[in-house]
């Protein structure tokens, strides 16, 4: 225990993050439950000590996002790390709002997305980003991803008039709320402020290049801020610096699964590994006197155990 949501700060790495948790909660056993950009923001899942067994099964969580995609130039990284390798001036072309919202409808549902090149992907033991920083490129298989919603919360002239403050139920443009930091512009381009719900393993640097090559301009991800990862929302989260004193939450609290409540000898037969008789079909959280017992599959008939807590 335990597993804490944490705000993660722009320009810091995931492990970045990880390393100075290491050091304020004075443990080595620190993981997190999925990677965000050294220039996003937002919610970074951290398991700590004996939390890091849930890790495996936090990793295909949902998660949702606020994303500035600024229209009319591209970069290497996707994002406004740049340098702009491709751009269009803004008096040879056009794209009207109801042409935005008819491109991002096109994006929901099950489909397959091509990873950035400088992502931490590798391929024949080779890291994709170390690659792209040295000159060169790998072959990306396009990866199955599943966009959930996709919305159009605005569109603005350029990065630097469109909203950064939000109300944290909904995350819609408000007076008052969370004021966010983006990173420093690269320009002033048409900008889509959207707000984003993806499964796992989405790259909204990847979505940013594509919904530009769907409206036939270039485009890079301005911004972003993840704003849920599963349960965890960044109303809740904290800053790293509270780290040493957040209380987080349990194991079991932070597995978003069914809830079997087991008898004492079902209990004991999980723990040796043995497949006890249930009815429970798919993934399940096992407890008993409402501590946490396993994760287990179930197929109608009996109960495999997935790992075990002692």
């Amino acid at each position: 225990m335990p597993v804490i949501a944490v705000d993660k700060p722009l320009k810091l790495t995931s492990h970045d993050v990880v390393n100075r948790a290491r050091r304020l909660r004075g443990t080595k056993r620190v993981g997190h439950t999925g990677t965000l950009d050294p220039l996003a923001t937002g919610v970074l899942v951290l398991c700590i000590d004996d939390s890091t067994k849930v890790v495996q099964f936090m990793e295909h969580d949902s998660k949702d996002y606020l994303a500035w995609v600024s229209l009319g130039a591209a970069t290497p990284t996707l994002d406004a790390e740049g340098p702009i390798e491709q751009s269009v001036e803004r008096g040879t072309w056009n794209v009207e709002e109801k042409q935005i919202r008819e491109v991002l409808t096109g994006f929901l549902g099950p489909q397959k997305q091509v990873p950035p090149q400088y992502s931490a992907i590798q391929v024949g033991g080779q890291r994709a980003y170390a690659v792209a920083r040295a000159g060169g490129a790998l072959d990306l298989p396009a990866r199955d991803i599943t966009i959930h919603s996709l919305e159009l919360l605005g569109v603005y002239d350029r990065v630097q008039d469109a909203p950064r403050t939000f109300e944290a139920q909904g995350w819609m443009p408000a007076a008052s709320g969370l004021t966010f930091t983006l990173p420093e512009p690269l320009g002033e381009f048409p900008t889509l402020l959207l707000r984003a719900s993806v499964g796992s393993g989405t790259y909204l640097r990847s979505l940013a290049r594509d919904i530009g090559a769907a409206l036939g301009v270039p485009a890079h991800l301005a911004g972003l801020v993840r704003t849920r990862v599963g349960r965890y929302s960044l109303g809740d989260a904290v800053q790293v610096e509270d780290l040493p004193q957040a209380q987080g939450i349990s194991d079991l609290a932070a597995l978003d699964f069914p809830v079997i409540e087991a008898s004492e000898e079902v209990a004991r037969e999980l723990r040796q590994g043995k497949r006890p008789t249930h009815s429970a079909q798919g993934r399940h959280t096992v407890t008993l006197g409402g501590e946490l017992v396993a994760v287990v599959d179930g197929d109608g008939e009996k109960l495999r155990v997935v790992r075990a807590w002692n």
